[in-house]
């Protein structure tokens, strides 16, 4: 492993307006959602000496330094020579990208942020991941602690990618000693972001599975930003998991959010779900529909401990999600529009994709005989 050319080192740091003593952090995936904020919360942070911002595009954050290119290119390393901290926010999570594409571009951009960053002497990452990541299972305790074993499986949107850059996290230190890795996972993401699971709240009726048991934890991007925030100065580090306090039943959900429920049978719901994936008629597979059957709430003891604090509640995030969504139809995890959703009436869209599930199966049946 190389270090950091001290002339280099010196040279960006003198060059920095207002010649702070705190780190040179650099930050991937700059320009646009939880990136972006991350790279102007920590411009304006008199605790940041400045900010290197990495992605294909530039984006607004004038105060920091950009290059404009993909991170899977090896020249991401002379990109981060003189860089005292990492953020690597560039992943592709998108429902509507193809999901080989989606997990190239996932595992092989944070391979290649982690080697380039050891060898350009950055002594810290800090990834994000999801506390998804936890899996969602019936006989998981209320809340998960950080160090809880992981035990989700590559069945939801993501997820896969996700365990795969956990693996990576954990032995990069091992490949490049004096790299330490931090590992922020938060709750369901809330914010400008676009995911099955705040799909869910834009269904005329909120799907529930028979003998279920769903506990709802939201995490609020400016609470994301803020946990960040305290990884990069080295208050904290290790795996933390960030999240409001507490979670909301679904009963209290229901409530909250004024949709009521359609419950259905656990075999009808995650085999429907299963065949109208397959056959394309909705972006999210069968396993997303487990996240919002049983808990993987965290706890965020670490973050509290090092005298972190979320800024939101969970019914306060909830609240800015249905406002976000308003205006959105949404079935199965499938976009209709306005006059598809009118059409269908409440429930007659669920029922009619559903319907649709059915039909093809008894197509095949018909075909095989």
């Amino acid at each position: 492993m190389s270090s950091p050319d001290p002339q280099v080192r010196a040279a960006r740091n003198q060059s920095t307006p207002g010649g702070g003593r705190g780190p040179v952090v650099a930050v991937t995936g700059a320009a646009t959602g939880v990136g972006a904020l991350l790279a102007e919360r920590l411009a304006a942070s008199e605790e940041v000496k400045q900010v290197v911002a990495i992605d294909e595009r530039r984006g607004e954050c004038d105060a920091a330094q950009w290059h404009i290119l993909d991170v899977r290119d090896p020249a991401i390393a002379e990109k981060l020579r003189g860089a005292d901290v990492v953020v690597h926010l560039a992943l592709d999570l998108d429902l509507g990208s193809d999901a080989a594409a989606r997990t190239a571009y996932n595992v092989r951009g944070t391979q290649t942020v982690l080697t380039a960053a050891a060898a350009a002497g950055v002594h810290r990452v800090v990834l994000c991941t999801s506390a998804m990541v936890y899996g969602a299972l019936e006989d998981n305790e209320l809340p998960l602690a950080e160090d809880a074993e992981l035990r989700a499986t590559a069945e939801a949107t993501g997820v896969g990618d996700l365990l795969e850059i956990e693996r990576l996290a954990r032995r990069a230190p091992r490949a490049h000693p004096g790299l330490n890795v931090t590992v922020v996972r938060p709750a369901v993401l809330v914010g400008g972001t676009d995911t099955a699971l705040t799909r869910y709240f834009e269904s005329p009726r909120l799907l529930v599975v028979a003998g279920s048991r769903p506990a709802w934890q939201f995490c609020h991007v400016e609470d994301l930003v803020n946990a960040l925030e305290y990884a990069v100065l080295e208050k904290v580090d290790g795996e933390l998991a960030v999240g409001c306090d507490g979670w909301l039943e679904q009963e209290e959900v229901e409530e909250l959010s004024g949709i009521r429920r359609m419950e259905l049978p656990s075999a009808v719901a995650l085999g429907a779900a299963a065949r109208l994936h397959r056959i394309g008629l909705t972006p999210s597979p069968a396993g997303d529909l487990a996240y919002t059957m049983y808990p993987w709430v965290v706890s965020g003891s670490r973050l509290h401990d090092a005298g972190w604090r979320p800024q939101w509640t969970n019914e306060e995030v909830l609240a800015e999600l249905l406002a976000e969504v308003s205006g959105r139809h949404t079935v199965v995890g499938r976009r209709l529009g306005r006059k598809d959703a009118t059409a269908a009436g409440a429930a007659g869209a669920t029922v009619a994709l559903l319907g649709a599930a059915a039909v093809v199966r008894r197509a095949r049946k018909a075909r095989r005989r």
